[in-house]
């Protein structure tokens, strides 16, 4: 194996690079190196090479959504095999805290991300604790499960929501996690779903593939749902939102927002609107591989071509600047040698 690899480092705010780094040693106790299959670029790497807000330390390699195939193992390591293929839970949890006591690791006070706390799957290989590795099904091509993690949030989100069947439910914001939550609520048979979405190329594409309806904050403010989640972190979008609402409303917040969002508290109060925050997941990565292989059709539609690492910085640019009608942006580290059993 070389000893040297490519891996697309962030050196600061706006700075991202291709670069040769020595790979990772052989993995410790309780540890596998990993040789990464495909990955995921996720709303929140954009965000921290925009503001930096969460990373530990730098320079370091970003990307938690990711497939990869285990190729050394720790000498106590018996119950992963070399040539497995495994997802990543990419949180870093305390195991501690309150939160962690009762489950919620979601919520845990020291909670942190592969790829921010420590290198994660933009590079050729990784080391990882075994503690946060999920087998992969055979049935499952590499891109497709490396969509566990954002759709494990999207399932958060419905949780989080509770909706009931045959209540229309309005999704904001047609990028990964909205896109996802209306793939998972088709799924799952809620619904009527309606879409506010500003790209009309993503809006039509979720149309076919997703069964919503698209329509404009004006359309909405008519119909007065009672059940959203709001999946793109734009102060004014929620504003408008909750401007559209009906009495006795719930809203899922899990867009990310780069600034403060000034709400009317008296609306809030007088329709008895709950907002309701949604941090991540718990369970459900794991309980969304199961649902993979059925998705996988719909998945690969919302899917652009897989990238190689060499062009992951000016598809960041790409991103940031809204373009592409797709909902996800996947990386394959060589993408003329992907199997076409893996191919999106």
């Amino acid at each position: 194996m070389a000893d040297e690899m490519t891996a697309v480092r962030l050196h600061g705010v706006g700075d991202l690079r291709v670069e040769t780094i020595s790979r990772p040693p052989g993995p410790g106790a309780g540890e596998v190196l990993l040789r990464l299959l495909a990955a995921g670029i996720c709303g929140s790497d954009l965000h921290n090479f925009q503001t930096g807000a969460w990373i530990a330390h730098l320079p370091v390699t970003p990307g938690h959504e990711f497939c990869a195939e285990i190729v050394a193992v720790g000498p106590d390591v018996t119950a992963w095999q070399v040539g497995q293929r495994v997802v990543v839970d990419s949180r870093a949890v305390c195991g501690e805290c309150e939160s962690c006591a009762v489950g919620e690791t979601n919520l845990c006070e020291q909670l942190g991300f592969v790829g921010e706390l420590c290198d994660g799957a933009f590079g050729e290989w990784c080391l990882q604790p075994v503690e946060r590795l999920i087998a992969v099904p055979d049935d499952v091509a590499s891109e497709v499960a490396a969509l566990a993690e954002p759709l494990g949030v999207a399932l958060h989100v419905l949780k989080r929501l509770a909706p009931h069947p045959d209540q229309p439910l309005v999704i904001v914001g047609g990028g990964t996690i909205g896109g996802l939550v209306a793939l998972l609520a088709r799924d799952m048979a809620l619904g009527p779903l309606l879409l506010v979405e500003r790209n009309a190329e993503r809006a039509a594409l979720l149309e076919r593939v997703c069964g919503v309806e698209a329509l404009t904050f004006d359309a909405l403010a008519d119909r007065r749902p009672r059940l959203a989640v709001e999946a793109t972190g734009s102060a004014a979008a929620l504003k408008a939102l909750i401007d559209s609402m009906g009495r006795g409303s719930r809203v899922a917040l899990v867009g990310l927002f780069h600034q403060l969002a000034e709400l009317d508290a008296n609306l809030l109060v007088e329709r008895e609107i709950d907002l309701i925050g949604c941090s991540v997941f718990r369970d459900e990565q794991r309980e969304v591989m199961a649902r993979l292989a059925a998705l996988a059709p719909a998945l690969r539609e919302l899917c652009e071509s897989p990238i190689s690492l060499e062009a992951v910085p000016a598809r960041y640019t790409s991103l940031i600047a809204g373009g592409g009608a797709r909902l996800k942006s996947l990386v394959v580290p060589s993408v003329c040698d992907a199997k076409p059993s893996e191919e999106i």
